[in-house]
């Protein structure tokens, strides 16, 4: 029997220039909100990626040093609204807490059906979760507070008088002012884009409540002090454009958040901004030829701030531009976390945003209780640099995971803020950001014009792996793609070809034609039983290399180049498989059709390990058939023939395949 060119081969660190992985990772996916069904983007966007780099870790690193965590956001204004509107409609009569809950039990059967494995799925408002999110959320804002960077704001809300309340988020609607924003609506102090801006420089802004143009009271909350941070993060972008696994939109995408705070105002304005010199702080004016705006660039946000307000004063229409500003942690809305009385200001809650940026770790903790009862453990995931956070989310999220987030972590180290935190301190998480999933070439959006279907209506039409295939082959990670469901599609023809199942399809049929056939002849010839022997060296070293390749792809989050070497190196599989079984078959070599089950089934074990983090339900299948053990999934033993995973190779009997038993199944549907 071939021991694959000798036993230094099954060790992994032989091999120069391999990928590094830590010894333990956190691995999140994103948060979706606590009134919504998990759409589109979450699944195809986030989840499946999340969950396959997760699947492919526990096979890498051991299923023991991984956890894969998520929850449902549960706070903030949009959710109180949309319970008064269900309210008002007569279509719901529980309480905010009933709301959540509702929506948090829909998204865990969603994401089960989808074969996403949280080790947790908490939920920010319900249970132990919620008891301990809290507690993280006050230690982090006194540590905040403790270090310095924390600022008390007054500032200007938006005030419905007829209503006689203050309004947060989603009550106000209006246009974002930020420069070139493609935005359809922004909201109180952010547009449905992510961009942040002061609340009194939203464009028109309507309560929802009333439909009037709210009033501007002041009120005072706690900032986060974001701007202290520019240098900080230009390292870190550094670090990143450094990084094989960063992708360049993300960069870009971070960078507009460095520039200088700026003001566009219309160039048919300039007679009148000129008459206000005097008034206005110091500002530098950039004047580009051929531009319907000129554009007044200030040293700091807070004068950049006294312009907007000089500029409103006299009327004059402006839009700023993305910088880091202060970031808000805290509010009045009564739907939130408590925030922890600092100088005597009380009755204020945390805001949904920073909440949800920690919640991960709060969801760590609880994971970690109920797995060892050592919640306080989470340091050893978070904290050491032996582990590695990996964050998944969606492009819209970039500036709250990208600038907020770091810089929230740097602002919690004991000692001067580094991009390089010392052991002991919370580690600088990895991002992984994916481009839109466009429904039918338009945004898909549950809160757009377009409505794409919800996740879950798509299972009704395709098998959960199909689509785990075709979503990690758009390549999200380079462009935004359009996802072109045929069953959705009103402008497909009958005979045309559905996209989604191009990927699928290399599961279906190519992948399920290989693993039967081995098994069949196997069944025919040799008594169920797989024969012992050398296998060829030009199959080893094929193997080899498409092991070596798909770790580095993995590394990189090249999911889309991932489906691409399976599927060159599967359909290889099956065109070999009908060559040479012929030719054992025309000349009756018996010696011919034992080599090539041989090679074959060492093909079928390979592609079988590296699919499992893909097709999780038909890969765990094949190895029910094959009747061996989980460690057939370790890539510390990836190298091994399928011969060392049994008791006894020469008597070891498969398990009896029926005819017409698929591995990889079709969704009924696709037989009508």
């Amino acid at each position: 029997m071939n021991d694959f060119d000798g036993k230094e081969n099954n060790v992994l660190h032989v091999y120069e220039s391999r990928p590094q992985f830590p010894k333990r990772a956190v691995i999140t996916g994103g948060m979706p909100y606590g009134i919504k069904d998990l759409h589109l983007g979450h699944i195809g966007g986030v989840f499946v990626h999340a969950d396959t780099f997760a699947r492919f870790l526990r096979d890498r690193i051991g299923k023991e040093n991984v956890i894969f965590i998520s929850g449902t956001d549960c706070y903030g204004s949009p959710i109180v609204e949309s319970h008064r509107q269900l309210v008002e409609k007569g279509e719901f009569d529980g309480t905010l807490d009933d709301l959540v809950r509702y929506y948090h039990e829909r998204q865990k059967e969603v994401l089960e059906a989808y074969c996403i494995s949280l080790d947790f799925y908490g939920a920010s408002a319900i249970g132990r979760a919620a008891e301990i999110h809290r507690h993280v959320s006050a230690d982090i804002i006194r540590k905040l507070y403790q270090n310095g960077f924390l600022t008390k704001l007054t500032t200007s809300q938006f005030f419905d008088s007829e209503h006689g309340v203050f309004l947060n988020g989603r009550q106000v609607v209006g246009r974002c002012p930020i420069a070139g924003c493609s935005s359809e609506r922004g909201y109180a102090d952010e547009c449905s884009l992510g961009h942040q801006y002061m609340p009194a420089d939203l464009i028109n802004p309507v309560s929802t409540l009333s439909g009037k143009k709210p009033e501007m009271r002041e009120v005072t909350n706690w900032y986060f002090k974001l701007d202290q941070f520019h240098d900080r993060l230009v390292e870190w972008v550094e670090s990143l454009k450094q990084s094989p696994d960063s992708r360049n939109f993300v960069i870009r995408s971070i960078q507009e958040f460095l520039e200088p705070p700026v003001i566009h105002v219309k160039r048919e304005q300039m007679d009148i901004l000129q008459t206000l010199q005097t008034q206005l702080p110091q500002f530098t004016l950039y004047d580009e030829a051929n531009k319907s705006s000129v554009i007044m660039i200030f040293d700091n946000v807070a004068e950049r701030e006294k312009a907007c307000a000089i500029l409103t004063e006299h009327k004059i229409r402006y839009r700023t531009g993305k910088t880091l500003v202060p970031f808000r942690l805290t509010g009045n809305i009564e739907w939130g976390i408590p925030a922890p009385v600092i100088e005597g200001l009380a009755d204020l809650t945390v805001w949904v945003w920073p909440e949800s940026l920690w919640a991960p770790i709060s969801f760590t903790k609880t994971c970690l209780e109920l797995r060892y009862r050592d919640p306080e453990s989470w340091k050893d995931w978070w904290c050491s640099k032996e582990a590695q956070v990996y964050q998944f989310i969606g492009e819209d999220n970039v500036y709250f995971y990208g600038p907020v987030e770091m810089s929230l972590w740097m602002a919690l180290q004991s000692g001067s803020p580094s991009v390089d935190p010392p052991e002991g301190e919370i580690q600088l998480p990895k991002l992984i950001v994916n481009n839109h999933i466009l429904f039918l070439n338009k945004k898909a959006s549950s809160s757009g014009a377009v409505k794409p279907p919800t996740a879950k209506e798509l299972l009704e039409y395709y098998t959960p792996e199909q689509l785990r295939a075709h979503f990690l082959g758009l390549g999200l990670g380079i462009k935004s793609v359009g996802f072109q469901p045929k069953p959705f599609n009103p402008r497909a023809k009958e005979t045309d070809n559905d996209p989604v199942l191009k990927e699928g399809n290399l599961l279906t049929n190519v992948f399920n034609r290989a693993v039967r056939s081995c098994f069949y002849t196997a069944q025919k010839y040799y008594d169920g039983i797989i024969p012992v022997g050398d296998i060829s060296k030009n199959v080893l070293k094929e193997s080899r290399e498409a092991i070596l390749e798909y770790e580095k792809l993995m590394a990189q989050f090249n999911f889309h180049l991932v489906m691409n070497l399976l599927d060159t190196y599967i359909r290889s599989i099956n065109k070999d498989w009908a060559k040479n079984m012929k030719e054992a078959e025309e000349s009756q070599n018996e010696d011919l059709r034992r080599q090539v089950l041989i090679d074959t089934f060492h093909r079928v074990r390979t592609a079988l390990v590296l699919m499992h983090p893909i097709a999780p339900s038909g890969t765990e299948m094949v190895r029910e058939y094959l009747r061996v053990g989980e460690a057939i999934w370790s890539w510390e033993r990836i190298f091994e023939p399928i011969y060392h995973f049994m008791e006894n190779p020469e008597t070891h009997k498969l398990k009896f395949l029926e005819p017409r038993v698929d591995f990889f199944k079709k969704h009924p549907s696709q037989f009508l």
